[in-house]
């Protein structure tokens, strides 16, 4: 069994304001979902930054996501590959966007084999 996803960003950030909200994005997006493990972790990773960028969305939580991958096993290469694929069917101007991003969490390049 992998490690447990946990999360309390719904309750500390809008706990108080929208507990429903605060309550479906701790416990069920990533309590259950992110603790499915009928898809691997490093896999739910890319996905869900595939899924961000084609939408569009290059802000905090895409670069969350992105952290996420790496410490997930998502290495600079895999990344900088799966942003360029999914450029040709969601966009050239939102890869550069995702790239901006992704070269903040990786540090630019990186050598591994």
């Amino acid at each position: 069994m992998s490690k447990k996803i946990v999360q309390d960003a719904g309750r500390k950030a809008l706990g108080e304001f929208a507990p429903d909200f605060a309550h479906y994005n701790d416990d069920v997006l990533f309590g259950e979902n992110w603790n499915n493990e009928d898809i691997d972790l490093k896999t739910r990773c890319l996905i869900t930054v595939v899924s961000l960028m084609s939408q569009g969305i290059t802000d905090s939580s895409l670069k969350y996501h992105i952290e996420n991958a790496k410490k997930n096993g998502v290495t600079q290469k895999e990344m900088a590959a799966t942003i360029t694929h999914v450029a040709f069917y969601a966009g050239w101007p939102k890869a550069w966007a995702v790239f901006n991003l992704a070269k903040e969490v990786y540090g630019g390049i990186d050598n591994e084999v």
